[in-house]
């Protein structure tokens, strides 16, 4: 397993590689506000409200809905606690409109607001995945762990699967990605995904034209759709076992993200269409309590009315 559930000492897991290099544009545009969204329990929100106070910025997250469960009310609560402002949207084109509008309110403050993608995912963005990839080859240079023949990882926005390809190219290992797709909102495709990584790479040549041409095409993005279950969100059987063993190996899964894509890697042990050699499954989820650091306590924070209605039923 690569531990990046330990990426970074505020919070951890996937967002933190990427928002280093979104929240340092903001920062060097002079922006005072981010804004961002996602799914009511998005740990991509809770990250960016995070460590954009740590850098001195405010954050909006426009949220849609997704299935209610414990880990929403947790996440929900923990982003009102780090001081988001909340703006429910409902579905992806409420959310757009809501968007529009924080940004129009917060532009007329003064405040140079910087819309950041939802996951984080853009060519700036998923530099961080890059310098994952990188960072994975050093360690296998450095004798840490064998060079893997896959590496399976949750797809959502598909940021960290874009970097990560680019990344091991450019390390030149020859280790495949595997990709476990955990949404039907927007879902990327292996076209999409192949389409982000080349705009990553055209980023990184930019700024430094002796980094190599790279060969990236949709069969880089191989993608398991059997974990989706009933759409976003919604929890699995075979996510909540998978889960389960991982809590006996003393590792803290999400049944949005990662168990999915747990669940997935273990059936295909099951079936016998695991790659010959080491696999690794990389953790994306941030194992940082941040409960007891928050400005507030969580369990005393106030949601929007609207977001706490839609809470307090179960559709």
């Amino acid at each position: 397993m690569k531990s990046d559930d330990r990426s970074c000492a505020l919070y951890g897991g996937n967002k933190p590689r990427k928002l280093e290099f979104v929240i340092g544009h903001a920062l060097a545009r002079g922006s005072r506000h981010l804004v961002t969204s996602g799914g009511l329990g998005t740990h991509h929100g809770l990250a960016t409200a995070i460590l954009g106070r740590a850098a001195g910025l405010t954050t909006s997250l426009v949220l849609v809905y997704q299935p209610i469960t414990e880990e929403v009310r947790e996440s929900l609560g923990l982003a009102a606690a780090w001081g988001a402002e909340m703006v429910y949207g409902r579905n992806v084109p409420g959310a757009a409109i809501q968007s529009l509008r924080v940004l129009a309110a917060s532009s007329l403050r003064g405040d140079r607001p910087y819309l950041v993608m939802a996951g984080g995912s853009s060519p700036r963005g998923d530099l961080g995945f890059v310098s994952a990839g990188l960072e994975l080859g050093e360690q296998v240079r450095a004798g840490l762990l064998p060079e893997p023949a896959e590496i399976w990882v949750t797809v959502g926005t598909g940021g960290t699967a874009a970097g990560l390809v680019v990344g091991l190219k450019l390390a030149g290992l020859r280790t495949r990605l595997r990709g476990v797709l955990v949404t039907d909102i927007l879902p990327p495709s292996p076209a999409s995904l192949a389409r982000a990584a080349r705009a990553v790479l055209r980023l990184l040549r930019r700024m430094d034209p002796e980094i190599p041409m790279l060969r990236i095409g949709p069969e880089d993005f191989p993608l398991d759709r059997s974990q989706l279950g009933a759409g976003y969100g919604a929890p699995t059987e075979a996510g909540a076992s998978a889960a389960a063993v991982a809590t006996e190996q003393g590792v803290r899964l999400d049944l949005t993200y990662t168990a999915k894509c747990l669940a997935a890697l273990r059936e295909a042990a099951r079936c016998g269409t695991l790659a010959t050699g080491p696999v690794v499954f990389w953790n994306t989820l941030s194992s940082i309590d941040v409960s007891g650091t928050a400005p507030l306590d969580p369990t005393q924070a106030v949601l929007p009315r609207a977001i706490a209605r839609v809470i307090g039923e179960n559709p």
